[in-house]
């Protein structure tokens, strides 16, 4: 049987489908080994919730208060995140994947989230401004006025990303991995004209 409300406060190898809880109170629980298809979380408060080893697929998770909360092996698969202040997040144990999202105008800022996923994703003017993320991977996304500043891009991969500005004076990039012809976006604030 499918779940229609979140009643309980635990959840082990559950399966949501379609289930709606818009602006609603989902602090304080823990879900494990669950799957959420096609459900919608817009302006619901999921803070002091726990998941781990969860699946999040074609899920709108826009406008959630997202504080202290922890994700531990969590993969969101084609989701949408809108003004999302993941600056708040539970970053202990913390190891997620984003494929095939839209996050748009979300604060990843003052967080160290090391070797995080976006793997194809439209990540729209959003905020990385202090935040570690040595060995993430942007493959293939397009980061159309996405503003990274003082973070930590070391190892960090953008084969295939688009539309990044990114100042290496102001980001520690050693090592990281560029694309042509995108990588020439880094040459943008030095004035220089390339053709």
């Amino acid at each position: 049987m499918i779940p229609t409300k979140l009643t309980k406060d635990s959840y082990t190898n559950a399966h949501f489908q379609k289930l709606s809880e818009l602006a609603t109170d989902v602090t304080q629980k823990e879900f494990s080994d669950c799957a959420f298809k096609a459900c919608d979380f817009t302006g619901s408060t999921i803070s002091n919730t726990t998941f781990s080893d969860c699946v999040f697929q074609n899920c709108n998770l826009s406008n959630i208060i997202v504080d202290n909360c922890s994700f531990q092996e969590v993969t969101f698969k084609n989701c949408k995140f809108l003004g999302t202040i993941f600056s708040r997040l539970n970053t202990l144990l913390l190891n997620w994947k984003f494929e095939e999202c839209k996050i748009e105008l979300c604060n990843f800022s003052e967080l160290s989230i090391k070797k995080s996923f976006f793997i194809d994703c439209v990540i729209k003017e959003c905020d990385f401004v202090n935040t570690n993320l040595e060995g993430s991977t942007f493959a293939g996304s397009d980061l159309e006025k996405t503003i990274f500043q003082s973070s930590n891009l070391q190892k960090t991969s953008f084969v295939g990303a688009k539309n990044y500005s990114i100042d290496p004076n102001q980001n520690k990039v050693k090592k990281a991995i560029f694309s042509q012809p995108e990588v020439l976006a880094l040459l943008v604030g030095y004035g220089i004209e390339v053709q």
